[in-house]
This record gives structure tokens, C-alpha cells and sequence, in this order.
């Protein structure tokens, strides 16, 4: 059922505005702002002011009123997935729980490149179809921003097509999506060597994507079967002055950390293989370290070292990496719990990192917090105690959803 937001809408149980929290480092619980019995006042898209519900009450002439007990969260962010692709890579995850790695299936010719072959059969409608799909499941667990990777392309054509039909998810689904060329994900079969395809995405698909105005967003694989150090240095430095970077890092290896500073990067995402010089490196940076649960969930590798990261002052976001081959999973909220059980993070350090943190692994100011000027994006969960959202590992899902002013229950 759907309602136009006119004024207030509240009393909440709990209202976790994650104003004030810092950009980058660890958070105690005991930081975060916590208004009861509070309420937001909405005009359009935009909040307008936030505080006790029964004092606003008395302000605004409309009221929307909440009759159940509800904790209130800024709307999830996913910073970084690859949902716009077709079909699945099940046989790859038998054969790797059998113990064949991730490396040697796409060495021989699987793994990504599978999923080019699915995903160039697929007609457009086929396409744009099954990526609402995960879309809507998205957003009914609270996802209200959602970054989109291209990648799967076989040829620089296909790239240009996903990229576009990326682009028109934006019309056809209430998620804002973030649309990032990931041309330079794998080199497909046809090119003679990497660096040659690199060349050609450079003179052939970035013209294409500029005169479209299909993304600012640019990222790069680098990693031993994917894109070395230099080939990715090299490419984003003719690039990194007309895009916003980001970088698939330290997966399987070390080295995408130094590609990823080197290049002003948004943020290094995966960091699975990490050091305490990496670490550093991104301490002194303003990149945001993006970890990836369902990554290590799906190919049975270690977690990033989100606990070290926090403790060395680096910005941090967690993303669900939602994609055909390491992480079919796609459930933000239970990957997020998890990966606060395992690396004993606090429940304002795993909020902080799927909601403002998120944003600005994206680059975006006007949301992630629950305060004056920001888009009106919140979500509500049945409780009295937010301490339960997390508690429940990901089962206890949003029953209320404000997607830019309209409310969603």
C-alpha cells in the first residue's frame, strides 16, 4: 500500500539518526544518536527535521501515525554488486565445495567468462527482468541504493549494452541505481592480450559512454588471472581525471591496494588478502575499504580483516558483492550481521558501514543519515530495541519502507 508523505511521520520506538558518527574508524555504541518516541518531517523528497514526535506534533497539521512499535534506520546502500547479468554458475559452486579454486575454473575458460556467454544470449527484456527481480527482493529488505556493475560483456557492444539497459533501471525500479563500467573485468577471448583490450575500451567504449552519459564510475579486476598492476596504473590514469575510480582489490593477492591509492580511488573493494602496509595505506587515504562477506561466504575464503581496518582509523563499508560465481547470496542485512559476529564489530560500526559509509564508498552526500536536507530514505523494523535487527542475524527484515517520501508497507 502506498501513501503520498505530506508532514510527520512517527512516533518511532527508536530513531538511529547516525548523525554525527565519524567517517572513518572504529564506533562505539554508546555513540550513536538515538531520539525515542521521535518522528521526521518530510517535505517532498527531503527531510526536513527530526526529533520528538509528540513536540512536532504540535508544529505540522499532517500527520502520518505509527501504531506498532518501530526502529528507524537510514535506507541500506549495496556499494558494490553485479546484479545485471543472466543465469547461474551452481556447477561451479559444486566443483569448488569439491575443491577446485576459483582461479583454475576461470584459467580454463569458466567462471566469468560463463556468465558473458549467458548473459550476451539473453535478450534485453530477459535481461532487465531477471535484474528487477533481485531488485525488488532488495528493496523489500531495505536496500534503497544500489550500485550496478557492468562487466559481463563478451565484446565492447555488449558492454555498451549493459551499461545502457544498467542506465534504464533508474525508470523502471524505485532503488536508485549507481551504474559503474566494469569493462575491465576480465579480457574476453578475442583480444590477444589484456593490455590490448584495455587500449580498446580507452579508444572505443569510453567515447561511446561519455557522449551517452552512462556512468561517471570506473573500476578494474586487478588481480594475477585478471588485470596486473601496471596494465591497471596504466589505465586508470588516463581515466581517473573524467571518472570517480574503484577498484576490485586484493581478492586472491596483494597490489590492487596500491592500484587503488595510487588512482585518488573511491574505494578498494574485496581486501580478502590484506597487510598491516596495506592497511596504512589506506589510513592515510581517503579511499573507502569496501569488504565483501558474501564473497567469502560463497568461496569459502577468509573474511576481510574488517576489525584491523576499523582499528587502523580506515573508512569502512560492507557490500554483498551480489554476482553469479563467489556470491549468489545477495542479502545485505544477514552478510553484514555475520560478518559483525566473526570480526566482532559493534552494531554502530555494522550500520555505519551499510548506510553513510556506503554512501560515501559511492561518492554520495545527500543520504545514509537520518537528518535535515537528506533524501528521505528510511526504513523501519518491528522492534523496540535495534539492538534485535542485528541479533536476529538478517531474519528480522524492514516493515516499513520510505523510499524519497513515499512510505512502502
Amino acid at each position: 500500500m502506498i501513501f503520498k508523505l505530506n508532514k510527520l511521520i512517527g512516533p518511532f520506538s527508536q530513531i538511529l539518526t547516525m548523525s554525527s558518527l565519524p567517517i572513518s574508524g572504529a564506533i562505539s555504541d554508546d555513540m550513536i544518536e538515538i531520539i525515542e518516541k521521535g518522528g521526521v518531517v518530510i517535505s517532498n523528497e527531503k527531510i526536513i527535521n527530526v526529533g520528538d514526535f509528540e513536540f512536532l506534533s504540535k508544529k505540522e497539521n499532517e500527520v502520518i501515525e505509527i501504531n506498532k512499535p518501530q526502529v528507524l534506520l537510514p535506507g541500506f546502500i549495496d556499494c558494490h554488486t553485479h546484479v545485471c547479468h543472466f543465469g547461474t554458475r551452481s556447477d561451479e559452486y559444486s566443483k569448488r565445495n569439491a575443491g577446485v579454486s576459483y582461479q583454475k575454473i576461470l584459467s580454463e575458460g569458466g567462471g566469468i567468462h560463463n556468465t558473458m556467454y549467458a548473459t550476451q544470449k539473453a535478450s534485453d527484456n530477459d535481461l532487465l527482468n531477471v535484474t528487477i527481480k533481485r531488485l525488488d527482493r532488495h528493496f523489500k529488505e531495505g536496500v534503497l541504493t544500489c550500485e550496478v556493475k557492468s562487466g559481463y560483456g563478451s565484446n565492447l557492444s555488449e558492454e555498451l549494452r549493459l551499461l545502457s539497459l544498467i542506465n534504464q533501471l533508474n525508470d523502471k525500479h524505485i532503488i536508485d541505481v549507481v551504474p559503474t563500467c566494469l569493462a575491465a573485468h576480465v579480457t574476453p577471448k578475442q583480444y590477444s592480450s589484456s593490455s590490448e583490450y584495455l587500449e580498446k575500451i580507452i579508444e572505443e567504449l569510453i567515447p561511446n559512454i561519455k557522449k551517452n552519459k552512462l556512468t561517471e564510475r570506473i573500476d578494474i579486476f586487478t588481480e594475477e588471472k585478471a588485470f596486473s598492476i601496471d596494465e591497471s596504473l596504466k589505465y586508470l590514469s588516463e581515466l581517473k581525471n573524467d571518472f570517480d575510480i574503484t577498484v576490485h582489490a586484493n581478492q586472491f593477492s596483494s597490489g590492487g591496494v596500491e592500484v587503488a591509492i595510487k588512482s585518488g580511488a573511491k574505494s578498494a573493494d574485496h581486501l580478502e588478502v590484506l597487510n598491516d602496509k596495506e592497511i596504512k595505506l589506506l589510513s592515510n587515504s581517503s579511499t573507502n575499504a569496501v569488504v565483501l562477506p558474501g564473497c567469502s561466504l560463497g568461496l569459502g575464503i577468509p573474511f576481510a580483516p574488517a576489525r584491523k581496518l576499523l582499528d587502523g582509523n580506515c573508512k569502512l563499508s560492507i557490500a554483498t558483492d551480489w554476482n553469479p560465481g563467489s556470491a549468489p547470496m545477495g542479502d545485505l542485512l544477514h552478510q553484514a550481521s555475520l560478518l559483525g559476529s566473526i570480526e566482532k564489530l559493534t552494531n554502530a560500526e555494522v550500520f555505519s558501514a551499510i548506510t553513510f559509509r556506503a554512501a560515501d564508498a559511492l561518492g554520495l552526500k545527500d543520504r545514509g543519515r537520518i537528518e535535515k536536507d537528506k533524501i528521505a530514505d528510511f526504513i523501519g523494523f518491528e522492534t523496540n530495541d535495534y539492538r534485535e535487527i542485528l541479533y536476529y542475524q538478517g531474519k528480522l527484515k524492514p516493515s516499513l519502507i520510505c523510499k524519497r517520501g513515499e512510505i512502502y508497507n
